[in-house]
């Protein structure tokens, strides 16, 4: 049984920073490919970052590039997404998943956590 749990959401002001760590039990992230999707209300969920197994290689949508930084600590078995320079349009539920696929669509991904609230306030 694999189980994905997310922390580190709430709420913060424009401008400022949080990080959400991804911790995992029943897979060994560091053989798989882990990602960070996030879903606004009333839109579809969509792709923020993803790391490649042990390899460290990072890839990012756009609209984050440079100020959101993914990153893993294996001896931990977590997942991390810093998130800097927070925007209201960041605010969003963010998932973690985990696959076999380097890719940014969601149907690829086998295991999700449930989730966690970031509200950025302007």
């Amino acid at each position: 049984q694999v189980t994905l749990t997310e922390s580190g959401g709430g709420l913060v002001q424009a401008g400022r920073s949080l990080r959400l760590s991804c911790s995992a039990s029943g897979r060994t992230l560091n053989n798989y490919v882990m990602a960070w999707f996030r879903q606004a209300p009333g839109k579809e969920r969509e792709f923020v970052a993803a790391t490649w197994r042990s390899t460290g290689h990072t890839l990012y949508t756009d609209s984050v590039k440079g100020r959101f930084t993914i990153s893993r600590d294996n001896s931990e078995n977590t997942v991390y997404l810093q998130m800097n320079s927070l925007k209201s349009e960041d605010t969003a539920v963010y998932f973690c998943a985990s696959g076999s696929s380097y890719s940014t669509l969601g149907s690829d991904y086998e295991y999700w956590g449930q989730g966690t609230q970031v509200t950025v306030s302007s």
